[in-house]
């Protein structure tokens, strides 16, 4: 159970706290999610233009799954670091190392250059890119949860979440204006602006992400000698069931949202032959709701209860991916939109609320490694091979979205399942003046 520290805070330090985590976060997302746009858009005819554009596409979102194969490790390095030294030094060092690698992807040659080596050279920065992003994710959660009052921590907590669809929104305005910008010449040279802007925005970055002070919990913990020897360890000998829970509760989320981000760009021009313009119009719009029913859900679930709103979304992924798909395969520019848009904002009823949840999962003395292991593997089992499957799944079933959609089902079944088993033992593992809301609206009992 995360240690609730109630002694009030100033307001501007908690603001300072969520601002910092959102714009870090936003930071590292932009660098995340400019590759999967990239890999949806560009890679197949850049660093595998001498195969098919079918089997390009798919071998390019295999390699943006590599990103995600990584997160874990850096979750266990930078979890086991920032458990023991503090939160805020882990991450500055895992903004710089994310930021580092998509500048360098910027400036990497092509296939048509040196051949084989350009793939692999694109391969190793992802993977050093996914250890430094699994190292993010779980400390910026941290610093905005751990930094808030007791009874807002969903909604301050959300603000570190607001940074993945800010990023995206970043990401798909940035593409957007690239490819208008550079017009022909985008496939030869203009996809590599998207690239080089992370060395500004790593600049902005740090700057912000100085100024926030460490965690109050963890610097309490720390006063106290109470910190643990081996964090990662400890977590997985005394709460590796709520681990499992918080990889199933990530899973079906994180395909969900991957599938919508980027397998959507390359279904809508590969298969429906869309403008890639009007699918990265369906991302911003989408990102912008998402930012605004993210809030909205958080702050319900300061109200009503974390579990409740997460199980509504949770039925949401489970139930819409048909009707998605529905929208998408209309090829009708506004039904695409409106699409795209529902998919985000239902999704939400999961991520706004997720980062209170997951913290309040673990013990204070081992959150960093606890809330990184259970996101990451969410993240690679959910998100990171969710393009590839979706792709492969398209491929052999000629192209019939049905089998897309049946997967991305299965998989938020996993995520109300995993919701259901914490509904049920909730009161077992969290502190009573953090569920105080749970037990009056689910009617579970104190154990």
């Amino acid at each position: 159970m995360s240690t609730v520290d109630h002694q009030p805070r100033p307001l501007h330090m908690v603001r300072k706290a969520a601002t910092g985590s959102a714009v870090g976060t936003a930071i590292e997302a932009y660098d995340f999610q400019i590759y999967g746009v990239a890999s949806a858009l560009v890679f197949s005819q850049v660093f595998f233009s001498n195969l098919p554009a079918s089997l390009g596409i798919v071998l390019s979102f295999a390699s943006l799954g590599v990103g995600f194969l990584a997160r874990p490790l850096g979750a266990v390095v930078f979890g086991h670091f920032g458990d023991k030294i503090g939160r805020k030094k882990l991450l500055v060092i895992s903004l710089m190392g994310a930021g580092g690698c998509t500048t360098l992807m910027g400036v990497l040659p092509t296939h048509a250059q040196v051949g084989y080596l350009a793939p692999v050279l694109l391969v190793a920065l992802r993977l050093l890119q996914g250890i430094f992003h699994g190292g993010e994710q779980g400390g910026a959660v941290l610093m905005a949860v751990e930094h808030a009052p007791a009874h807002r921590r969903g909604w301050y907590g959300s603000w570190a979440f607001l940074g993945s669809p800010g990023g995206t929104l970043l990401a798909a305005g940035v593409m957007t204006a690239t490819i208008a910008a550079t017009g022909d010449s985008f496939l030869d040279w203009g996809w590599r602006i998207p690239f080089l802007i992370s060395f500004l925005l790593l600049g902005v970055g740090l700057v912000i992400r100085a100024t926030v002070s460490e965690s109050p919990e963890f610097a309490k913990v720390e006063a106290t000698n109470h910190a643990a020897k081996a964090p990662m360890i400890e977590v997985l000998r005394n709460s590796w069931r709520l681990v499992l829970a918080a990889i199933g509760v990530n899973l079906g989320f994180n395909a969900f949202i991957w599938v919508l981000l980027t397998y959507s760009l390359a279904y809508g021009t590969e298969y429906l032959d869309l403008p890639r313009e009007t699918m990265l119009r369906g991302t911003l719009l989408g990102a912008v709701a998402m930012i605004v029913a993210m809030l909205a859900f958080a702050r319900l679930s300061d109200t009503i209860g974390r579990i409740p709103v997460m199980v509504g979304g949770a039925l949401f992924i489970a139930c819409y991916p048909f009707a998605l798909f529905a929208f998408l395969d209309t090829a009708q520019p506004a039904l695409v939109l409106t699409g795209m848009i529902i998919g985000f904002v239902g999704a939400s009823a999961l991520f706004g609320p997720l980062a209170a949840f997951l913290v309040d999962l673990f013990p204070t003395k081992v959150a960093y490694s606890g809330v990184s292991l259970g996101y990451s593997l969410g993240a690679v089992l959910g998100g990171g091979l969710a393009p590839f499957i979706a792709s492969v799944l398209m491929r052999a079933s000629g192209g019939n979205s049905w089998s897309v959609s049946l997967y991305l089902t299965i998989g938020g079944l996993v995520t109300l399942g995993s919701l259901l088993y914490l509904r049920a033992t909730v009161a077992t593992f969290r502190s009573p003046t953090t569920v105080d809301n749970e037990l009056k609206s689910t009617s579970l009992q104190p154990q």
